[in-house]
């Protein structure tokens, strides 16, 4: 597995995309984890992203310095490569102008990283670059605009400690040409995971054993259901692990499109064997949002009034279940979302600022 450490930036799920495409299992995880403690795996490499911060600011993110410890490769990429300058005794400094776009690297100095690596063109976003590399970092690419581009401290060079590599440009985005060769010389070559080792099918496998190894036996699960294609997606995995202990609620809150509501529930019952309770609360959503114009506003009333008729349908649902066997509770909640919608959810102090309040 590799881990990703997200830092707030824009292109943070494109990384994961571009590590699994090589059919490499990775995590996406906040910037803060707490690595010591946090993980439910070892991961055999760390990736971290981009941000929209500045190392050097006050309230910037910062990794766990547990992270220094981990003895796996860590790949720094944009904001990335400044937090390692950053921690590890190096300079990052406001660049004179902004670099964003297209710009071409040369490489001038042997590299794992960039092994196979013909085309220069790369993919620049940022305000800050490194105006010195930490002690024991060695210059592996440089471009007009930043003569440290590409640094590292490989492990075969450095008495044993484990590789570190920071780039300024972004491998992930297909602006970068070779960017996923790139990719996969850290993580196939460096870190030693072996491409194509994993797919989406072992993933629901996995996905479903581990489901029923956390549940258990007996618990009962509840969790929120749209019709849309995350929510299901754990709804069906739900299903497959434990039946019709999991509840699937939908709320139609009155602003679904036409008949969506009545189509959705039909899929998720008689197609994918959904245990599902539909709640109609449209005039209750409705009656609170007349007059209401401002956007930011009625996220919060379709989201708290989503969570008192979840809530409220999810008592129900626990009382039938201690009705049937008084031993047996709702003792989980699923939501079923994707990277995005979960990094957007966490308020930087990690990492990212809020921008669907729904969320």
């Amino acid at each position: 597995t590799i881990l990703i450490l997200d830092f707030g930036s824009q292109f943070s799920h494109l990384i994961a995309r571009r590590v699994r495409e090589l059919g490499v299992y990775c995590e996406l995880l906040a910037c803060n984890v707490d690595l010591r403690n946090g993980l439910h795996f070892r991961p055999r490499g760390v990736i971290l992203s981009g941000s929209p911060y500045s190392v050097y600011e006050e309230g910037a993110p910062h990794v766990d310095p547990y992270l220094w410890e981990l003895g796996v490769p860590i790949l720094g990429v944009c904001y990335g490569l400044q937090e390692i300058a950053y921690t590890l005794g190096g300079a990052v400094e406001r660049c004179d102008k902004r670099e964003y776009g297209k710009s071409e690297i040369d490489v001038v100095a042997p590299s794992r990283l960039f092994e196979g690596i013909d085309h220069p063109t790369v993919w620049m976003s940022h305000g800050d670059s490194l105006a010195a590399p930490p002690a024991g970092f060695t210059v592996v690419a440089r471009t007009t605009n930043a003569p440290f581009a590409a640094v590292e401290r490989d492990g075969a060079a450095a008495a044993g400690k484990s590789p570190i590599f920071g780039i300024q440009f972004h491998p992930e985005v297909t602006h970068t040409k070779d960017g996923h060769k790139l990719l996969r010389n850290f993580v196939v070559s460096i870190c030693g995971v072996a491409a194509g080792a994993w797919s989406m099918d072992s993933f629901v496998e996995k996905e479903v054993e581990r489901i029923r190894r956390v549940v258990g036996p007996t618990a009962e699960v509840v969790g929120a259901v749209s019709g849309g294609v995350d929510s299901t997606v754990a709804a069906k995995l739900m299903s497959l692990a434990i039946g019709n202990r999991f509840h699937a609620i939908m709320v139609d809150n009155g602003v679904m499109r036409h008949n969506e509501c009545a189509e959705a529930s039909a899929l998720l019952r008689d197609r994918l064997g959904i245990n599902l309770t539909v709640v109609d609360a449209g005039d209750l959503f409705l009656g609170r949002l007349k007059g209401v114009t401002d956007p930011e506003r009625k996220r919060k009333i379709i989201g708290n009034t989503f969570i008192e008729v979840f809530e409220d349908e999810a008592a129900k649902i626990e009382a039938q279940v201690e009705d049937r066997d008084p031993s047996r509770k709702i003792e989980y909640l699923v939501q079923g979302t994707l990277y995005p919608d979960v990094i957007e959810s966490v308020s930087f102090k990690g990492p990212s600022a809020t921008i669907k309040t729904h969320h």
